[in-house]
């Protein structure tokens, strides 16, 4: 399998750089492609001028606009006319270019129904997203839309999975476009520099969260290289555990040492209410994948952020 030829969108933010980590790991010949190398996800004719000079033959999809609800909030159609533009683009050019590609697509988990109380995939569709995600989660959902409307009519083969929210080194060092977890460590980091006698929380820490090890999440990817076919329907890459915003909260002061008082400031709108995976159907498929335990996880995160700010 080594011999296959890996092009990584997006290879170099935060999911993407951990994905070619563990391609080289592996002794893939892996490419890396992004706004930030240099090729404009967004332009149809540029990604298709990269399909023809490598033609690979898997796409590893981790090209995303990202931020957290409140930065969604103010850059909403930006972000929609991107990840749609991205998604389609990729797709047109792979069935002018390479169409026996096979594209590995992780999507987020705020695309299930925002008032699910359990993530099972075979209810994604019953209801809608949750407002606060609304600009990136519809296009998420739409991602699975393009990738069984092009199998339906080119048979191009793509390999779907629902991802819970990611943690970890390598992500962004403003905590309006990091992901959620990251983002809380960054803030309580320099609470802790400025000596802060309280750290607040946005919004009433009652939101349930299942988290992820970054790589983790790039591990089960380029796992899939290995073990799937031919994978439309999504599946989750789940524990089916969720920790509280407050939980994860007092873990990260705990493990970073900060010594001021917790305050939530119920100002702030919280997002959905729970985002728990359900393991059920993942299990079957991948019974022994083994995930990073989230204090260490969370530990090494931490590291990783008081190297860089």
């Amino acid at each position: 399998m080594a011999n296959k030829k890996i092009l990584v969108l997006g290879g170099d933010g935060f999911v993407g750089s951990h994905v070619m980590e563990e391609l080289h790991g592996k002794g893939y010949e892996c490419f890396s492609k992004s706004r930030r190398n240099g090729i404009d996800l967004t332009n149809q004719n540029a990604i298709s001028e990269v399909f023809k000079e490598i033609i690979p033959d898997v796409i590893i999809n981790c090209a995303a606009h990202v931020g957290g609800i409140h930065y969604l909030s103010e850059h909403s159609a930006e972000v929609l006319d991107d990840n749609l533009r991205m998604m389609l683009n990729l797709y047109q050019a792979v069935q002018k270019v390479c169409p026996e590609v096979t594209v590995i697509n992780p999507i987020s988990n705020c695309s299930y129904p925002g008032e699910a109380n359990l993530h099972i995939e075979k209810e994604w569709w019953d209801g809608p997203v949750h407002k606060s995600v609304w600009a990136f989660a519809n296009p998420k959902r739409m991602l699975q839309v393009i990738s069984e409307c092009y199998f339906m009519q080119y048979r191009l083969e793509s390999i779907n999975f629902f991802v819970p929210n990611a943690y970890g080194p390598g992500d962004y060092t403003d905590p309006n476009r990091t992901h959620a977890l990251n983002g809380m460590i960054i803030r309580m980091l320099k609470a802790k520099e400025n000596d802060d006698k309280e750290f607040v929380i946005w919004g009433s820490g009652k939101p349930t969260r299942e988290w992820i090890y970054v790589k983790d999440l790039a591990r089960m990817l380029v796992e899939s290289i290995e073990s799937q076919g031919l994978q439309i329907d999504p599946v989750n890459i789940a524990q089916n555990h969720a920790y509280a915003i407050r939980e994860t909260a007092e873990m990260i002061k705990e493990l970073c040492n900060f010594k001021g008082l917790l305050i939530f400031d119920e100002n702030y709108q919280d997002g959905a209410p729970f985002k728990q995976l359900d393991d059920s159907f993942f299990r079957k498929k991948y019974p022994d994948f083994e995930y990073t335990p989230i204090r260490g996880g969370i530990a090494d995160t931490i590291t990783y952020y008081e190297s860089v700010l």
